[in-house]
């Protein structure tokens, strides 16, 4: 088939909803499809006000001939940004079916932003955006429970998967004998960041990310390492020699580097809030507690063979096919032979 994916994230920004779509793209062709996606990358851009990281497209009359030029048998929209909406309405104008998928808690993030700004008006906005899509993709139950209590609809699972060949356990012990509290993310105000760099704990702390606060909280915490950006295997590696996967959000909607670190036998503390309550087995895999600190120093007992358990049952390639199930042809029937690999073109 030939399948479409529009998305405003892409790289070279670095969060989970680009991860998981380089590893969806992958296994996609891989099964032997062919697969275009559309990004800011094709696009003239501008910088996110407030998030100068993240490109917005702005010549988004380009976005229908993109699609018309490409001829796709599917078409998914990653995201409710420009160029999602873009694609959307020139899909709605023609009256073709597509699925999308929610990947982020976008009212709490404005929320946690602009904290005049209710979260009802963030749920309308999805709504609106989500109520032509034959199949909105969200990646747990209890985010689809959490979503269908706001109204919104035709939600339907697709979950997530991790590289087990890329993170996997260390070969030998940890190589530090004082404890290593690592949190890996973007240094935003929605991931709650300084829950974890304000804790009293043992050994020491790194930040493995970037983002609009990292000056600020570089500046307030001096003792803590923050160490940028890591790819591949340098992740894998902070992942190993971490004692315990640090994870303070409270909006996130799964948490992909939760079951990375788990994948390298690393131990997660969280508050028990959803995202960890979907990923970790409370004191099997990891601590959940309203007192971060109490999670943290928790987790330290836990068995690191326990934890990549989990993570090694979950395929991409498993996660691809749930995709590949959910989605609706151009003219709105469902897409069947996306469970077989395509025939080669």
């Amino acid at each position: 088939m030939r399948i479409l994916i529009v998305s405003d994230a892409w790289a070279p920004q670095v969060n989970g909803v680009v991860t998981s779509l380089q590893a969806l793209v992958a296994e996609l062709r891989g099964l032997g499809h062919q697969v275009k996606l559309l990004s800011p990358q094709d696009f003239r851009t501008r910088p996110c006000p407030t998030y100068p990281e993240i490109p917005l497209a702005w010549d988004l009359w380009r976005v229908g001939p993109a699609i018309r030029d490409f001829r796709p048998d599917c078409v998914h929209l990653a995201t409710e940004g420009p160029l999602g909406w873009a694609a959307r309405r020139w899909l709605g104008k023609r009256r073709l079916a597509f699925s999308s998928a929610i990947h982020t808690r976008f009212p709490e993030y404005l929320n946690t932003r602009w904290r005049w700004l209710p979260l009802s008006w963030g749920y309308a906005y999805l709504r609106w955006f989500h109520r032509p899509s034959q199949a909105v993709l969200v990646s747990t139950e209890r985010l689809r429970a959490e979503l269908a209590g706001w109204r919104l609809q035709g939600l339907v699972l697709w979950r997530k998967g991790v590289d087990t060949r890329l993170f996997h356990p260390p070969v030998s012990g940890l190589g530090s004998v004082q404890p290593v509290f690592l949190c890996v993310g973007r240094i935003a105000p929605e991931k709650n960041l300084e829950a974890f760099l304000a804790l009293d704990l043992p050994g020491e702390k790194q930040v493995v990310g970037d983002g609009p606060q990292r000056e600020a909280l570089q500046a307030r915490y001096p003792r803590v390492k923050f160490l940028g950006y890591r790819h591949g295997e340098a992740l894998a590696e902070a992942y190993r020699q971490a004692s315990v996967l640090v994870f303070p959000s409270r909006t996130d909607t799964y948490g992909l580097v939760m079951l990375e670190a788990l994948a390298c036998g690393t131990p997660v503390a969280a508050f028990p809030v959803p995202g960890p309550l979907d990923v970790l087995e409370q004191g099997v895999n990891g601590v959940m507690a309203e007192d971060l600190r109490e999670a943290c120093l928790g987790a330290l007992e836990l068995d690191r063979a326990g934890c990549a358990e989990l993570a090694a049952r979950q395929s991409w390639r498993a996660s691809a096919l749930e995709f590949l199930a959910q989605q609706p042809l151009l003219d709105g029937e469902p897409c069947a032979a996306g469970l077989a690999p395509a025939p080669e073109r």
